[in-house]
This record gives structure tokens, C-alpha cells and sequence, in this order.
């Protein structure tokens, strides 16, 4: 969809959106031959702008039929604005309507371009195996018009566009099966990145073996798939931040869980098991796209886990690239296994002050929040705080939880140096635990469990049913608020 701002109205628009307040809509002008038919039949349907509120009209004007929506909004909440333009995408995306024409007259330059973005963000979706999709189901808006918005709009919309592309990379990896998305091609997917200036560098299974990555091998050893390690470098400081911001993502491109085998009833949906390392990769990219001014180093653990003769099994013990050695008593417990490699790599070769891990780590997480937070763990309350308000502003939220060496008790072995579960309870902490014994002292580390909201049953205010894209934006705005002068 291409967007576009104006300071007219074009002809060709056919649907004409206008967002407004609970206090602002008794008073708007609408810019309409028959508006108030349209402010009384709004009234009518109880429409009174209330934020979240919206009403859909067919009218005539300037001579043809066109869909009028109202969008309610709160005062001054930039999230509010992103909903309205992924409500207004969402009410006519496949309703025969070409193009959107948004009142921007009454908004300011960073709503509207929030606006813009929150319609970006909506209208994503991925159709191209849907080879006998009905004529009324197919998309048909293809251009988005602000109209009347300040000047200033069109320059913020540069970065917002930016950051878009970003989730729409980590969509597009989370959404295609695991026969298309395996580690090496997870790899050449993200190659375009070198064209935005980032950095890249693969490490294969040779080279890791001479690193002595015995965790994160371990996991992929019984597919055919071979493992990668990415390594995506993004220095838009020119050289004057020492220390980069690390993020590192689990990419187990499917899971069966190995050995440990899951269930087969939904172990379709372990396609998006990486999740961690596609919010890293769309990370880069929005990073890159919008020439971010700080040190950034995105790191993803890319393994399949599968389970043939030479899989590993249930008790076998691994050692890891730091030298600790693990008792890899369930197979499924594989994405700390993945990390605990990556994360040791990463501050081996950068020396980061900051590392944030994300993974869709644990089902415990899912139990204890559900698909509405992303759960939170960290060494540093700084760091947690900083993270913690990103994901507020940004509308990827977290929730911390609490790290406690009374935890470590849980993943002592008593033949290796650690266990890869613990008990019944506390599965998410544990795991966070286990991943902290791989941080090396002084460095701000946290780790996100993403694992109950990197996709979605149902469509949400600015994703379709599917891949959400969760943690670009939290991540983005991490970098964009802390980092960035």
C-alpha cells in the first residue's frame, strides 16, 4: 500500500476516513456536501467518538459513492492513532475500496504519521500459497492518502516507514512454513539488509564446532537442515559508541521438540519457534532503513530441531562455548541451549553493556500472561526500566518477573554443571535462570519470553490474524530513547 501525504483530497480516493475525539466531534467541520446527515446518522448509530468507537456510511460525494468512517480517539495517545489507522485499513481492506483518504487537518504531524503507520502495519498479510482465494476475500486498497496534515508529517513518516518494513520482515519470516524458513534460507532472506549498510557474517557448522559450540549444535544435529549462527552489525555512529547494544534471538525454525517429541496437534504452529531471531532481524532492518545514530549488533541462533538417529537424547551432556557443561535432560527445552551459545559469542566478540535476548521460550510464559504481555527478566533495574517503558510507548508490553539464585537450586545437576529444566513450577523463571548463568559479570542483560506473543489467534488493533511482529517496535523505541542523541 503506498502512502502518501496532500494537501488535497485526490479524485480517485473512494474511501474518505475522518478521526476525531469525544470532545472535538459535536464541533467538526466535516469537509463533506452533506455533513450533517453524516454527523446526525453517526449520532444515530450512538457513534459519539469515544476512543476506539468507529461508524461506516456509504454516501454520495462529488458525484460518486464513497465510504465515510468516523474513528473515535483519546486525547493525545499515539497508540490510539496507530489503532484508528489499522481500524480504517481492517474495515474496507477487502471491500472493494482502492483508496483511503485520511483528514489530517485536525491532527498533528506525529498523529498523523502514527496514523499511517498503524494502516502500515495493519494491511500486512501474506496470501501468495492462497492459490484459489475468493475475488471478495482479496485486498484491494493499494494507495493511503493524509490529507491537510502539517508538512512536518511527511518527514516523521520517513522513519515510520522504516520501522514498518522492519515488522514486516519479521512477519513475513514468522509466517512462512518451515519448509521454506530453515536456517540457511532464514540467512539469505536477511541479505537485502546489506543494501540498507548493516553488516553481515555467518558462521556454519565447522566454524562453530571450532568454537566449541556444543549447546547450540547439539539442538540442530538431527536435521538435515544445517545450523547458522547470523551475526548482523549496524554502526550508524560512525565509529563513536565503543561498546554496541546487543540483541540476540532464538531461531529454532521448527520444533518438534527432538526426542522429546511434542504433541502432534499443533506442533504445526512450531514454525514460528523463532520468532526471537525474526524480531531481531526486522530489528536491523528498521534500525538501518531509518540511518539510526547508535552501535547495534543483532545476533540469531538459527537451528532446526528434529529428531533422527543422530539427535540428541535425553540425558546426553553438552558442552557449551563458555565451557559449562549441561545435562539435556528434555530435548524441547532447546531455545536456552540455542542462547546460551549465542549470548557467550556476542559478548566474547563485542563486549556489549547492554544485551537483550528474545525468545519464544517457554509454554509457562503463555500460562502466566497469556497473549498480552511478553514476560520480562533482568539483572539490571536499570535496563528493565528502560525496556519496560519502551514497550509501553511503543505497544509491545512486558511484564518483569522475578531472577533469584533461591532459583538455582532448581537447575543444579548433579553430573554437569547445570540441568536444561528445572521443577513443575516456575518454568519461565528457571529458564531465565539458566540462560543468566552465561552473563558475564557487569553486563546489563535482560531477556524477553515472547513465546505468547509473536502470533495471534485473532487480528489485533494493528496485525491480522498470524504473525504480530512483536518486539521490532519495543525494540526500535529501546534503541531510539537510550541510545540515540
Amino acid at each position: 500500500m503506498k502512502i502518501d501525504f496532500a494537501t488535497a483530497r485526490p479524485e480517485a480516493a473512494d474511501v474518505l476516513a475522518f478521526i476525531v475525539t469525544k470532545s472535538s466531534f459535536e464541533t467538526f467541520e466535516f469537509p463533506l456536501e452533506k455533513a450533517q446527515m453524516v454527523r446526525d446518522t453517526a449520532k444515530l448509530a450512538r457513534f459519539k467518538g469515544d476512543a476506539g468507537q468507529s461508524f461506516l456510511l456509504i454516501n454520495e460525494e462529488g458525484g460518486k459513492l464513497v465510504r465515510i468512517v468516523l474513528l473515535g480517539v483519546a486525547e493525545g495517545d499515539a497508540g490510539d492513532y496507530q489503532k484508528a489507522g489499522g481500524d480504517i485499513v481492517a474495515k474496507v481492506q477487502t471491500s472493494g475500496a482502492k483508496h483511503i483518504a485520511i483528514h489530517g487537518a485536525n491532527l498533528s504531524a506525529k498523529a498523523a504519521a502514527e496514523v499511517a503507520y498503524g494502516a502500515t502495519l495493519r494491511n500486512w498479510r501474506m496470501d501468495k500459497y492462497r492459490t484459489k482465494l475468493a475475488e471478495t476475500s482479496k485486498p484491494t486498497v493499494h494507495g493511503l492518502t493524509v490529507v491537510g496534515a502539517p508538512a512536518e508529517a511527511a518527514d516523521l513518516w520517513t522513519s515510520y516507514k522504516a520501522i514498518a518494513d522492519g515488522v514486516a520482515l519479521t512477519k513475513e519470516l514468522v509466517t512462512e512454513p518451515a519448509n521454506i524458513i530453515y536456517p540457511e534460507s532464514f540467512v539469505e532472506r536477511c541479505q537485502h539488509l546489506a543494501d540498507l549498510g548493516v553488516e553481515i557474517t555467518v558462521l556454519d557448522v565447522p566454524a562453530m564446532e571450532k568454537l566449541g559450540m556444543g549447546a547450540l549444535l547439539g539442538v540442530g544435529q538431527g536435521s538435515r537442515r544445517p545450523s547458522r549462527m547470523l551475526i548482523m552489525k549496524w554502526d550508524g555512529t560512525g565509529g563513536m559508541q565503543e561498546r554496541p547494544v546487543a540483541l540476540v534471538g532464538k531461531g529454532v525454525t521448527f520444533d518438534t521438540g527432538g526426542i522429546s517429541i511434542k504433541p502432534a496437534a499443533g506442533m504445526e504452529d512450531m514454525k514460528w519457534d523463532m520468532g526471537g531471531a525474526g524480531a531481531v532481524a526486522g530489528t536491523m532492518k528498521a534500525l538501518a532503513g531509518r540511518k539510526a545514530k547508535a552501535y547495534v549488533i543483532g545476533v540469531c541462533g538459527l537451528v532446526e530441531n528434529m529428531p533422527d538417529g543422530n539427535a540428541q537424547r535425553p540425558g546426553d551432556i553438552v558442552t557449551s562455548m563458555s565451557g559449562q557443561t549441561i545435562e539435556v535432560l528434555n530435548t524441547d527445552a532447546e531455545g536456552r541451549l540455542v542462547l546460551c551459545d549465542a549470548l557467550h559469542w556476542t559478548q566474547e566478540n563485542y563486549n556489549p553493556e547492554y544485551i537483550v535476548d528474545l525468545a519464544t521460550l517457554t509454554g509457562a510464559i503463555i500460562v502466566s500472561l497469556g497473549s498480552e504481555y511478553a514476560g520480562l527478566f533482568s539483572n539490571s533495574d536499570e535496563l528493565a526500566d528502560k525496556l519496560t517503558a519502551a514497550g509501553k510507548a511503543s505497544g509491545d508490553p512486558l511484564w518483569r518477573f522475578p531472577l533469584s539464585k533461591a532459583y538455582d537450586k532448581m537447575i543444579d545437576s548433579p553430573i554437569a554443571d547445570m540441568k536444561n529444566i528445572g521443577g513443575k513450577g516456575a518454568g519461565s523463571i528457571t529458564a531465565a535462570q539458566f540462560l543468566g548463568r552465561f552473563i558475564k559479570d557487569g553486563v546489563k542483560w535482560a531477556h524477553l519470553d515472547i513465546a505468547g506473543t509473536v502470533w495471534a489467534d485473532k487480528a489485533g488493533p494493528v496485525w491480522d490474524k498470524g504473525a504480530t511482529g512483536f518486539g521490532v517496535r519495543l525494540l526500535d523505541r529501546f534503541v531510539a530513547d537510550n541510545f540515540e542523541s
